[in-house]
């Protein structure tokens, strides 16, 4: 059965997602289609999705956290538009269409990327703007905030991904692969949850189950597309170093964690564990 909050959430996020795309002059139109055109290219949209999720299971309204929901998946989506690149994973089609520099070159692909990350805080930063005289609204926003810059900075998807190039054909080890997989793709989730969940109000037990759930499905998620395109050579993956069937039970084993972090909550945490599980088996 399909996960129908999470079928709601990324709903709203479709229809909202440009919304928070700052004006651009007419001169420099081309950057703009080049950052809707990935944008609009689909997707799962389970990191915004999270983090809205985690806002209304903390009590928040999701409408106030649109901003920094979209702040996310554009981020996301300017990551990927860089790892398509010929420096990076040299990829042709994403999502079933050409990737951003098979349309609109290299050069305004690194631009639309930029234009997305720089959208993200722009974003987030105008909505803060909003609630200057509003101390407690304020601290939840600027915590979210900072939440996103952390799990897409240098301590996060940017250090995943500078040790996923430099271990290209290198010797893999558990160590340096959990460190790739935690900051390149765990990161961002838990950010997003995070965010939610700070722009909801959770109290410290709450915060704590939701960045512990976040941490499981993160590297669950990666592990499931490591197995998924299992034909990247020289790359380090969990079924490059531990075959298989043993990445297959580590993946359960972190589904199960992470379903059973959250269980307590009963019903009010279906959309969390049913997306642990749909994930692991990617029915989405």
């Amino acid at each position: 059965m399909k996960n129908t909050e999470y079928l709601m959430y990324k709903k709203i996020i479709e229809e909202h997602l440009v919304d928070f795309l700052p004006e651009i002059d007419h001169k420099s139109i081309t950057v703009y289609e080049a950052m809707k055109y990935s944008l609009a290219a689909g997707g799962k949209r389970v990191r915004p999705a999270l983090l809205l999720g985690a806002c209304e299971f903390s009590g928040g309204d999701i409408k106030g956290a649109l901003p920094y929901a979209c702040a996310i998946e554009y981020i996301h989506t300017y990551s990927l538009i860089h790892d398509d690149l010929p420096s990076m994973d040299d990829d042709e089609y994403r999502r079933g269409v050409l990737t951003n520099h098979k349309v609109f070159g290299e050069a305004m692909a690194i631009l639309a990327g930029d234009g997305l990350l720089s959208s993200a805080f722009e974003a987030m930063g105008k909505d803060l703007l909003m609630y200057f005289d509003d101390a407690g609204g304020l601290k939840k926003r600027v915590r979210a905030m900072y939440e996103i810059a952390k799990g897409c900075g240098c301590r996060g998807m940017i250090a995943g991904q500078t040790s996923d190039i430099e271990a290209v054909n290198k010797q893999f080890s558990k160590e340096l692969l959990d460190y790739i997989h935690v900051n390149k793709t765990a990161a961002l989730i838990v950010a997003s949850v995070r965010a939610g969940a700070y722009m909801g109000g959770a109290d410290a037990d709450v915060l704590r189950d939701l960045t512990e759930y976040a941490e499981n499905l993160g590297l669950a998620y990666q592990i499931a597309d490591d197995l998924l395109d299992n034909t990247e050579q020289g790359k380090m993956t969990y079924p490059a170093l531990f075959g298989l069937e043993k990445s297959k039970m580590r993946l359960e084993e972190l589904t199960s964690k992470a379903v059973d972090i959250m269980s307590p909550y009963y019903d009010n945490a279906e959309f969390f564990t049913s997306l642990a599980l749909e994930l692991e088996t990617r029915i989405i």
